[in-house]
């Protein structure tokens, strides 16, 4: 089972500057440590030590912000895409 991951710029270091990377699980959850284990410390940029998604990290699966299905715990099949996008505050006064 593969699944594309959509690396923003600001983590590509972690990916070597790859934008895309592919990864296994069954869950969400279970992608990021899939992650982890090639692309050491993304997981912990993502996740808080809970477990959980970082309040500023958005994820997609399938053009789908996950905290609207299941969050981590979301489940993946082979063929699905995760795009993950650091959310971004700010603008003109």
């Amino acid at each position: 089972m593969a699944i594309e991951v959509r690396i923003p710029t600001i983590l590509r270091t972690y990916t070597d500057g790859a934008k895309a990377v592919e990864g296994t699980g069954g869950n969400l959850g279970e992608l990021f440590a899939d992650l982890d284990t090639r692309h050491t410390g993304i997981a912990a940029r993502l996740l808080e030590e809970t477990g959980e998604l970082r309040r500023f990290v958005n994820v997609y699966l399938n053009d789908e912000d996950v905290r609207f299905l299941s969050g981590v715990t979301t489940e993946l099949s082979d063929g699905d895409s995760i795009t993950i996008l650091p959310a971004v505050a700010g603008g003109a006064r």
